[in-house]
């Protein structure tokens, strides 16, 4: 059985080709380890471990729910219902198949994330 393997990019950088962030941006210079003291360093490190932890679950969450059924609310009230097959690398679409919509099934579809406002599953 093949096992997933999540993949993690960092944005492109200034360049168009490279990946990272420009030391040279007023945001980095703003933010800089020059212009934080040791305390708000200490907290933007505290921040920084939470927002890893937070991405990690979510990355989590979405390899279990492959080839599962996953209930999605949606805007407007609708509840659907679908297995879950896979997401783009930018999460911004969910490839689902066997969608059963107030209007029937649908045996394929794509779903943009930006459309759901939750969704649950059993584990």
């Amino acid at each position: 059985m093949k096992v997933p393997v999540a993949v993690i990019r960092l944005p492109h950088g200034p360049d168009g080709s490279s990946r990272g962030f420009d030391p040279n941006s007023p945001r980095f210079q703003a933010l800089g380890p020059a212009s934080l003291s040791s305390e708000s360093t200490a907290d933007l490190e505290q921040e920084q471990q939470s927002r890893v932890t937070l991405r990690e679950r979510y990355l989590r969450s979405l390899s279990a729910m492959a080839g599962r059924p996953v209930r999605f609310t949606m805007y407007e009230r609708v509840k659907v219902t679908a297995l879950f097959g896979a997401s783009d690398i930018d999460i911004l679409n969910f490839q689902v198949s066997e969608l059963q919509t107030p209007l029937g099934i649908q045996r394929e579809a794509l779903l943009r994330c930006s459309d759901i406002i939750a969704y649950s599953f059993e584990l």
